[in-house]
């Protein structure tokens, strides 16, 4: 009893248990110190104790990797890696107010409480986003916004985005790069994953505006995104030479955009210019922009026949002469190759005539025998087996055997043989020729159809006229400053495009635009051009096909 009431005298309830658990607090404690000592030091013993991010041995988790480096790199404060918010795929808009504020609450972290201030900035501190697959939950896109990206954070990317087996697109959105940073940028791109084909670089304002790098012909990017980067004419220059020159064309680039952006009529016409001999870019957008008719009518001009400048004559001659020496390079060995046919062709008829010679001769003297003689053609026709069995040398062609009439007329057995044996060797040197030379004949087309120089052309006049380009399929110049004038140009492109549909019966090939944006700019709406091309492009239009067979899937049965 005085134990009783000394314990509850001495101290209240709460120290009751830190009394009976001292003893455990105490080597829990002990234990746990204990465990904190060597959990810092056996990784570094058994990971030989990385000191640097050279050293680092990179796992292929982006969120894992990236830490650990920037660690190494002397980064106490740095981004994380978050899943980017994304809408639910089955979203379908509700009726219910109760739920906008959940949609909202997603944008912030989930650690996030509106009681604090720290808590409603969360949302604007840096991070990567990271969009995962849905299977093995591998990083596909990376979305960067709104904090620059400094030297050694792009130093640590380069290291541990290369394991990335699975990404395909990077975003860059107003990451404050620099002329040094996107070289860096640049020269990271080929070391990353050859599925990565999506690149966007939007926001990032450069003096020397140098985007046309990513452009080159051993580039991987698929899809280009420059908005908002301030190009202008003097850009639009260098963009339209890495799409295409005399001498060289990117055949990698499918999709370009250069929307809000500062291109005039001077860039519009070097772009029209790299789309001349382009043969790859499928989609363009140069929306939000200061393109006026001059401009519209040089990137219409090039969606049709177009005229050849003289330089590009003489390249066209010039690689014509070198498919003519090419061809003729090889016109000796199809000679030799004839030749070797004909003389087999002038032997086989004098050993056939020979052994024709032979056969008459074997006819007669077998009707000489026949008579009477039947034991004896018993022994013949068993001479005979002997011999197609191979024990017996054939006989060459032109030197009939004396032996042969006097056995029976079944010796016409090794005629063929003669025929074969020698037909097939003949014959497999001749597939191999034939295949070596039909494979340089490929490898020379396939090398000239690279030049889009080399296309039928049609002469008028005294002029070289090539079809214009017929790849690009989707062009967008909304809100530019395109007037009626400039329609004018794209109704003949579109009309003309319209009529080679027609003509072709079964369509082989690009066939020109699907899809032309042309909407808000500097004409009035009730434009007789403008609604022309509209009803031309309708029944062109996939996404006016598309809708149309919802209307009709969707409409009540009559």
């Amino acid at each position: 009893m005085s134990g009783e009431g000394s314990a509850p005298g001495t101290s209240p309830r709460a120290p009751r248990p830190l009394t009976q658990k001292t003893s455990g607090t105490v080597s829990k404690k002990g234990d746990r110190g204990a465990k904190e000592k060597p959990a810092t030091v056996p990784p570094q013993v058994g990971e030989e104790e990385p000191k640097s991010p050279e050293e680092y041995q990179c796992t292929g988790s982006l969120e894992t990797d990236f830490a650990e480096l920037c660690k190494l790199s002397g980064y106490t404060d740095f981004p994380k890696v978050v899943t980017r918010p994304r809408p639910h795929p089955n979203f379908v808009p509700s009726t219910s107010l109760s739920e906008k504020p959940t949609l909202d609450d997603q944008r912030l972290s989930g650690s996030c409480s509106l009681n604090s201030v720290e808590s409603k900035y969360v949302y604007f501190h840096p991070t990567i986003q990271v969009e995962l697959d849905s299977e093995d939950k591998s990083v596909k896109e990376i979305y960067i916004r709104g904090w620059k990206v400094e030297e050694r954070i792009l130093g640590i990317f380069s290291k541990c985005l290369p394991p990335l087996s699975q990404l395909q697109a990077i975003n860059l959105w107003k990451v404050g790069l620099t002329e040094k940073t996107l070289e860096t940028f640049i020269a990271l791109v080929p070391l990353c994953s050859p599925t990565l084909r999506k690149v966007c670089l939007e926001g990032n304002p450069l003096p020397e505006q140098p985007y046309h790098k990513l452009m080159t012909l051993d580039s991987p990017v698929v899809h280009l995104s420059l908005r908002n980067n301030n190009i202008d004419d003097r850009g639009a220059q260098l963009l339209g030479r890495a799409l295409s020159t005399l001498h060289s064309c990117n055949r990698t680039l499918v999709s370009l955009n250069l929307g809000f952006n500062h291109i005039g009529d001077e860039g519009a016409g070097h772009i029209a210019n790299g789309l001349r001999l382009n043969r790859s870019l499928l989609w363009l957008s140069l929306a939000h922009n200061r393109i006026r008719d001059k401009g519209a009518l040089h990137l219409a001009e090039v969606l049709r026949p177009f005229e050849l400048e003289h330089r590009e004559v003489v390249e066209r001659r010039r690689l014509l002469l070198a498919r003519g020496a090419r061809e003729r390079s090889q016109s000796p060995s199809r000679s030799r190759h004839g030749d070797s046919k004909t003389d087999r062709e002038k032997n086989q008829p004098t050993g056939l005539s020979s052994l024709t010679l032979d056969k008459t001769e074997k006819i007669q003297a077998v009707k000489a025998t026949a008579k009477g003689l039947g034991k004896k053609k018993e022994k013949s026709a068993e001479v005979v087996k002997k011999e197609k069995l191979g024990s017996a040398p054939s006989p060459i062609p032109g030197t009939p055997k004396k032996e042969d009439p006097a056995k029976t007329g079944k010796g016409k057995g090794t005629i063929p043989e003669q025929k074969v044996t020698k037909g097939k060797g003949l014959k497999t040197g001749s597939k191999e020729k034939r295949s070596t030379l039909l494979d340089s004949e490929l490898g020379a087309e396939a090398t000239e159809m690279l030049s889009p120089l080399l296309e039928p052309v049609e002469h008028r006049d005294g002029k070289v006229f090539m079809a214009g380009n017929k790849v690009l399929l989707y062009l967008n110049l909304i809100r530019n400053r395109i007037t009626e004038v400039g329609l004018e140009g794209f109704l003949i492109t579109v009309q003309w495009q319209a009529g080679l549909l027609k003509s072709q019966s079964v369509s082989k090939g690009p066939v020109g635009l699907l899809r032309l944006c042309l909407t808000k700019n500097l004409f009035s709406l009730p434009c007789p051009a403008y609604t022309t091309i509209q009803e031309l492009m309708l029944p062109r239009d996939p996404i006016s096909k598309a809708k149309a067979r919802e209307e009709e899937a969707t409409a009540p049965p009559t």
